[in-house]
């Protein structure tokens, strides 16, 4: 009997449902080929459009309309005449923090073909995991505005470090890399924020001592940015807050390919409520209707869901299908200096993924 997952769609914005196309070709060919999972979509028609229709970005009781799911798959959320504070805290965020989702999952690694704007450096140089804090730190949404308007007026944002918030994603962290028989760096900036990060590092340095045989590393968020660009290979597994994994997740993504590369996974990691699954180069309303949007890091997040259910065999078949195409080059978008479309990359991806596992099983058809 077939195990099916219920995936809930939200193609959201833009480039969105262009991309996302594309990694729902990728996940039902994986599962077709498998024979032993499938998957039920739903899609949800929610983002700026649906805002500027309904004056919501999504319905009220949305997240319990998703809870039953056991994952979503997001395609970008943003519009021109939607404050990106509206779009962001209004379905993003509140899906992250509605699901617990505290644990973000960004691959930093240059795949095969892939453009690198790093001279003379080798692929296995550039691939680290970023474990960044997703519910809380500078994200948390507290603080005030007083006195709004005024001459005198005062803005406080303030940042949320819990011992359970900060525990948790630290020992995910060190689990992880126990895991892979990696390496694991701390990255904060105690010298300066001389409460939350001098805490980070107290709990860091707490946790460590539960996995003497992980190797690690602490560094300042200043020295790390300088470090991803002239020594990137220092980094495999690294742990840090919301903000400066923000940061920094779009640095590594620059040095691996570009955002048309960047995929990310919001996780709960017990399971009470979905994941999320998404590319994270925004919605791209410039290019949006024309067709030549990257489907490559719509698709790298598809094979993170599949990682997630279990399926590292067929994720590991997608990457190695990206990477196919890009040493190729035949099928490209503009973006990496190519001509094709979204449709043909994402189509291309497909059929490698249909040919490898024709040739694994010897069933390659003779086209002679």
């Amino acid at each position: 009997m077939k195990k099916v997952y219920k995936i809930a769609v939200i193609a959201g914005d833009g480039i969105g449902p262009e991309v996302i196309n594309e990694g729902i070709k990728v996940l039902n060919k994986a599962a077709e080929l498998d024979g032993k999972f499938e998957f039920d979509l739903t899609h949800f028609p929610w983002g700026c459009e649906y805002y500027l229709e309904h004056g919501i970005m999504m319905p009220y009781d949305g997240l319990n309309q998703l809870r039953s799911f056991d994952a979503i798959y997001l395609g970008a959320v943003g519009a021109p005449g939607v404050p990106d504070h509206i779009s962001l805290w209004d379905l993003l965020l509140k899906i992250r923090k509605g699901f617990n989702q505290y644990v973000n999952l960004r691959p930093i690694t240059l795949l095969e073909g892939a453009p690198c704007p790093l001279n003379g450096l080798k692929r296995e140089q550039i691939d680290m995991l970023v474990i960044r804090e997703n519910s809380e730190g500078e994200y948390a949404g507290a603080g005030d505005w007083l006195y709004k308007g005024q001459p005198h007026e005062v803005v406080l944002q303030t940042g949320i470090f819990s011992r359970v918030g900060t525990e948790r994603i630290i020992r995910y962290a060190f689990v992880e890399a126990r895991k892979q028989g990696r390496s694991l760096t701390s990255i904060s900036k105690g010298n300066a924020l001389n409460y939350s990060m001098v805490f980070w590092d107290q709990v860091f340095e707490e946790v460590a001592k539960d996995y003497p045989d992980v190797e690690t590393h602490s560094y300042l968020v200043d020295a790390a940015a300088m470090f991803f660009i002239k020594q990137p290979w220092r980094f495999e597994v690294v742990v840090t807050s919301n903000l400066f994994g923000d940061i920094l997740t779009d640095l590594g993504a620059a040095i691996a390919g570009g955002l048309g590369l960047a995929a990310g996974a919001n996780i709960n990691p017990e399971r009470e409520y979905p994941s999320m699954f998404e590319p994270i180069h925004g919605s791209a309303p410039d290019i949006a209707g024309k067709g030549i949007a990257n489907p490559l890091a719509a698709i790298w997040s598809a094979s993170q869901m599949l990682d997630f259910f279990g399926h590292e065999d067929w994720g590991k078949r997608v990457l190695y299908a990206m990477e196919q195409v890009m040493v190729e080059g035949i099928f490209l978008t503009p973006d990496m200096g190519g001509m094709s479309n979204t449709e043909q990359v994402g189509a291309a991806v497909t059929e490698k993924v249909l040919y490898n596992h024709q040739s694994e099983l010897g069933t390659v058809p003779n086209t002679r």
